[in-house]
């Protein structure tokens, strides 16, 4: 008997941004399960994820325009004769302060993070809505989402664009398609240093939390699989937030050292 909260065998699974940290992590999981996996990017990788002897294919593709991410999206269908499971996981942002970003800089970061995963989600959505299991399309968001992000504010907006449109996309396409949401808190990739700093650093952020560590891909990967599965047939809408338990509140820090100081 089928275990409900995995993945059937044999799905077709796409994957944006596959080839690199989360969205590599995620592409590994799904092929664990013995997935056939899509993934896409500007610029193929230099080796593709793979495990239990299946490989990912790759597609090169912008996804930030509307007929490149179709044209992806048709064309795994067609080769595999249908599509299960889409991941919106492409997506990301440098710092910039907001009153200096350009608005090529800004449009940019929408592109990527909102229009980009409702491109791929709508050339999903047709090919799903005429099989007879219909799909599953989970969009990667970020606790970026949900409070200030000061250095990554436009960013952060897409990123609750997105939360909205999986919402909305889900009152939308139901009851063939479901759509739901992974808000992924801070976690540790194979770039960590550049986003986190020091290990040291990295070390009193995870003492921070309420886990007591940051996440990591398996994390992430592992909420996808329940969301893709029949486990989570009657789950649409939703977002599942992979945050260890949330961030501290800061002003909490600042009491605590307030007090500190005064006993002393």
């Amino acid at each position: 008997m089928h275990d409900p909260l995995s993945v059937p065998p044999g799905r077709v699974v796409i994957v944006t941004g596959g080839t690199r940290g989360l969205g590599r992590v995620i592409a590994e999981t799904f092929l664990r399960s013995r997935c056939t996996v899509a993934i896409c990017g500007r610029h193929a990788p230099e080796a593709l994820p793979s495990a239990n002897g299946q490989v990912a294919s790759f597609h090169p593709c912008d996804i930030r325009q509307a007929d490149q991410a179709r044209a992806f999206v048709d064309a795994v269908a067609e080769r595999h004769g249908r599509l299960d499971i889409v991941i919106n996981n492409a997506g990301g942002s440098p710092q910039a302060d907001a009153a200096t970003a350009s608005p090529r800089f800004s449009e940019a970061i929408v592109a990527l993070n909102l229009l980009a995963p409702l491109h791929v989600a709508q050339a999903a959505n047709r090919i799903m809505a005429e099989q007879a299991e219909g799909g599953t399309i989970i969009n990667i968001t970020s606790i970026a989402a949900k409070r200030a992000s000061p250095g990554t504010a436009v960013y952060a907006a897409a990123k609750a664009g997105l939360l909205s449109l999986t919402r909305s996309l889900a009152q939308e396409w139901g009851p063939k398609v479901r759509v739901n949401a992974i808000t992924v808190g801070l976690v540790e990739t194979e770039q960590s240093e550049l986003t986190y700093g020091s290990a040291a650093t990295r070390d009193a952020i995870a003492a921070s939390l309420p886990l007591g560590r940051m996440g990591n891909g398996g994390d992430v990967a592992a909420a996808a699989l329940y969301l893709a599965s029949a486990g989570a047939a009657y789950v649409s809408g939703a977002d599942l937030a992979v945050d260890g338990g949330g961030e501290r509140p800061l002003f909490l820090e600042i009491v605590k050292q307030h007090r500190r100081d005064c006993a002393n």
